[in-house]
């Protein structure tokens, strides 16, 4: 296929800067995330953002069908065009938000499970981490393209800065190991920051939660003020619990209460969750609800109380 500085010049079209496209346009880049997914010729691959089909190309001739899921209409017409001049006729292009298709359902229709590539932008990648998380029982694994701070956030251990509420969701559910790093080169036009390839493993917990849901709320709560030990950044947060109750849960958890969020394990969070979701006082935040607390904060505050880390 064309490169992408050849096919934007061809077809008059520039990289929008909202979607955070950057192009892959290093082949050898793109043989390798296809190679990192062990693809089996019956395998069915979900594609995440194939742009001008860089990856597409490869992962195609590996499987038995690709579905690439992009949201850009004008790199539709393009793909399909490269795709038919190249030959290739197992993959289906879907226009829309990945963050919005049916995972789940695509695994049913197709009667197997799935694996997922994709070179993600930065705006969207936890969201896209969140959304995959949540179907991973149809997902046998994945091979994800992050921008560098973000793979350092993904892969981040406890007491590290770059440890946050993303760390604990994926090491909850997922064994993660890095399979290539790449220099701002290897996309068209070039980001101001390099990337990394990471394989995404999702497995059963090895220390699961009575209910994830409220998992993750504590969690949550816990990074809502990092700088704050425990008893205060749960006191302080949307979970409306006293900072005597804080304390207490903290202890029947084993957890020090002058601890800080980032220092505490995948399991020891299992733990404060699992004690605090016992206490009737302290009922389990469903989707769709919030606490009294949370509903009486103006989403300005919110957006100050409660970062993303």
């Amino acid at each position: 296929m064309s490169s992408p500085r050849e096919i934007l010049r061809r077809t008059d079209i520039r990289a929008k800067k909202s979607l955070g496209q950057h192009f892959l346009s290093d082949p050898g880049l793109a043989e390798k995330i296809a190679a990192a997914l062990d693809i089996e010729p019956d395998d069915i691959v979900l594609e995440i953002g194939p742009g001008l089909g860089a990856l597409t190309f490869c992962l195609a001739r590996k499987a038995a069908g690709v579905w690439a899921v992009e949201k850009d209409r004008r790199m539709m017409g393009i793909l399909k065009a490269e795709l038919g001049a190249g030959g290739v006729d197992n993959v289906r292009l879907v226009e829309g938000d990945f963050l919005k298709f049916d995972i789940s359902g695509l695994s049913a229709a197709e009667g197997r499970s799935l694996k997922v590539a994709g070179n993600l932008p930065y705006n969207i990648s936890s969201q896209v981490l969140a959304r995959l998380a949540e179907s991973r029982q149809v997902i046998s694994g994945a091979v994800l393209m992050f921008q560098k701070e973000l793979a350092r956030r993904v892969m981040a251990k406890p007491g590290t800065k770059d440890y946050g509420r993303l760390s604990v969701a994926l090491a909850y559910c997922a064994d993660i190991r890095r399979v290539a790093r790449a220099g701002s080169k290897s996309f068209f036009p070039r980001p101001k920051v390099d990337s990394e390839v990471l394989r995404v493993d999702f497995k059963t917990p090895d220390f699961p939660a009575r209910d994830e849901i409220f998992f993750k709320s504590v969690v949550k709560a816990a990074f809502s003020s990092r700088r704050k030990t425990l008893k205060n950044a749960l006191a302080g947060s949307h979970l409306s619990i006293e900072a005597a109750g804080a304390i207490q849960a903290l202890g029947r958890a084993g957890v020090d209460p002058v601890r800080r969020a980032e220092t505490l394990s995948v399991e020891e969070f299992v733990r404060l969750a699992d004690v605090l979701n016992d206490a009737a006082e302290y009922p389990a935040p469903r989707t769709g609800e919030r606490t009294q607390k949370e509903a009486s904060q103006s989403p300005r505050k919110n957006r100050r109380r409660h970062g993303d880390r």
